[in-house]
């Protein structure tokens, strides 16, 4: 059996989904002709910010991943984003399937706050792929690991990212915060009746004169 290939050719928001989930269509291609049964496949998913450009906007809001601009020849680093896994029924020569990826939206997160930093253009990713190949040769059965050195790379859009998280969080995002605070909070906001949170942390940035 030959070596499997893996391209990404578009990408999309999966709008019914439990969490916020981007579909990653994938095009599979086994050139030696043979019934593939099945494949698990596994995908670890690495971001690779040295491969674009960004803005002085872009520049200040990833000051905290980064650092200071001098430093980002060093500091720019792939590094991962997440892991995703699927299942491939049988096919002979290609094939495409929707590879989900659900996608948080935390800010302690890095790759969160590396993405809700970018305005426009482009998410350089790296697609590392493993898993276990179910194929028929002759007659016979075999079972193959998928090579390790099978991967792709992929510009995902930053429109498409910001479409999925305006579609689950329209407009808003999350910040996690310790029970101590958010009870602090809490008190903060009905000791002076605000409605809503919205406006309970607008009069705190007011009050701190930000």
């Amino acid at each position: 059996m030959s070596e499997l290939t893996i391209e990404v050719i578009d990408a999309r928001a999966e709008p019914y989904a439990a969490v916020p989930t981007l579909l990653l269509r994938l095009a599979i291609t086994e050139p030696s002709g043979d019934p593939v049964h099945a494949i698990a496949l596994r995908t670890q998913i690495q971001i690779e910010p040295q491969r674009r450009r960004y803005s002085k906007d872009e520049e200040a809001r990833l000051l905290e991943l980064f650092g200071e601009q001098p430093q980002w020849g060093e500091s720019l680093r792939p590094f991962l984003w997440t892991h995703a896994s699927t299942m491939l029924t049988g096919f002979t020569g290609r094939t495409e399937v929707d590879l989900p990826v659900a996608c948080s939206y935390d800010f302690e997160v890095a790759a969160a706050k590396y993405l809700h930093s970018l305005s426009d253009g482009e998410i350089p990713l790296a697609l590392l792929f493993s898993g276990t190949v179910f194929a028929r040769r002759d007659g016979v059965v075999s079972v193959q690991p998928v090579a390790w050195h099978v991967e792709a790379n992929y510009r995902l859009p930053v429109k498409v990212w910001r479409d999925l998280m305006d579609l689950y969080f329209p407009n808003s995002g999350w910040i996690r915060l310790r029970r101590e605070t958010i009870d602090a909070l809490t008190r903060y906001k009905a000791e002076r009746a605000i409605p809503s949170w919205e406006d309970t942390f607008e009069l705190l940035l007011k009050e701190a004169g930000a």
